[in-house]
C-alpha cells in the first residue's frame, strides 16, 4: 500500500497537476494541505473520476485538509480534539478496514507555521503540537497501525535545511519547535524517510522566491510519522521531488512512503 502526504497549495489551482500526479504515482492513499477551498469547493469530480473516494475538512481562503484513498473509509473524525474553541481546519482522521490487518487510521494534519514568533501565533502553534501529542499518546494505546501524515511546518534536525544559520530564529526550527517533535517520536513514532535513509539534502518544500528550487535550497517539513504497528510494515519512503519543476508547482512535493499491510 502507498500513502502519501503532499501541501497542494490551492487545489484548485493545482488540479491538473495533481490529477496528474494521481495518475502518474497511483497511491492508495493521499493526504492534502492547504487545499484552501471550503468542503463544497473540493473539485472532487476530477479526482472521483480517477477513481478516489474524497473526505475534506475545508476552510475559505485558507488552510484545509482531505484525504483521498482508493477504498472508502468506515470512520471519519474530523478536528484534532483538545480545543472547542480552534476553528481552524487544520486536521482530518480516516480509518480503514486493511485485509489481514484489520484497522489501520490515517490521519491528515497542516501544523500552524508560527511565525512571527513574537505574536499569538507561536504559542498557538506549540500548544496546537502539545493538543498533537495528547491525541497521538491516545492512539497508540489502541495498538492498531497509525499514520500521522502531513505538513509539520518543523524542521526536525539542521540537516534538514539547507542553512541552519538562515533558520535559528525561525519557528520551523526553534529549539521549542523542535523538542515539541521530538516528544512524538519518544511516544514512539517513526519518521518514515529516515527510518529509511540518512541522505543530506533531501528536501520536500522549496520556497518560490530568490531561485530557492534552482539553487537547492529547501527544507524538509512534511513528514510521515508512524506508529509502532505502521513502522513494522513499512517498506520504504521517497520524496517525490521532480513535481516541483512541473508547471505551476506548489511549493511543496509529495512525501511517500510503501507498506505490507499483507503480511
Amino acid at each position: 500500500m502507498k500513502i502519501a502526504t503532499w501541501n497542494i497549495n490551492g487545489v484548485k489551482a493545482r488540479i491538473e497537476n495533481l490529477c496528474q500526479w494521481l495518475k502518474d504515482s497511483d497511491p492508495d492513499i493521499v493526504c492534502l494541505q492547504e487545499i484552501k477551498t471550503v468542503d463544497e469547493g473540493f473539485p472532487r469530480f476530477e479526482v472521483e473520476a480517477l477513481g478516489y473516494h474524497v473526505e475534506t475538512h475545508g476552510q475559505k481562503g485558507f488552510n484545509g485538509v482531505a484525504i483521498l484513498s482508493k477504498m472508502k473509509p468506515d470512520e471519519v473524525t474530523r478536528g484534532l480534539p483538545g480545543d472547542d474553541s480552534d476553528e481552524q481546519s487544520r486536521f482530518i482522521e480516516a480509518v480503514f478496514s486493511v485485509p489481514g490487518q484489520g484497522a489501520l487510521r490515517v490521519c491528515c494534519l497542516y501544523l500552524p507555521n508560527g511565525n512571527p514568533i513574537d505574536t499569538e501565533k507561536y504559542p498557538y502553534k506549540l500548544a496546537w503540537m502539545e493538543r498533537l501529542r495528547k491525541f497521538a499518546a491516545g492512539r497508540l494505546a489502541l495498538e492498531e497501525p497509525t499514520i500521522l501524515a502531513g505538513d509539520y511546518n518543523v524542521i526536525p534536525e539542521p540537516h534538514d535545511c539547507f542553512d541552519p544559520k538562515v533558520w535559528e530564529n525561525d519557528a520551523l526550527f526553534l529549539p521549542q519547535t523542535r523538542r515539541a517533535f521530538r516528544a512524538l517520536e519518544h511516544l514512539g513514532f517513526t519518521d518514515a524517510v529516515r527510518a529509511t535513509t540518512d541522505t543530506t539534502k533531501l528536501y520536500s518544500f522549496w520556497d518560490y522566491q530568490a531561485g530557492a528550487w534552482q539553487k537547492n535550497n529547501g527544507i524538509r517539513i512534511d513528514h510521515l510519522m508512524l506508529s509502532p504497528e505502521a513502522a513494522d510494515r513499512l517498506t520504504s519512503a521517497a520524496i517525490e521531488k521532480h513535481v516541483r519543476a512541473w508547471e505551476k508547482p506548489s511549493d511543496h512535493v509529495p512525501v511517500i512512503a510503501h507498506f505490507d499491510f499483507q503480511a
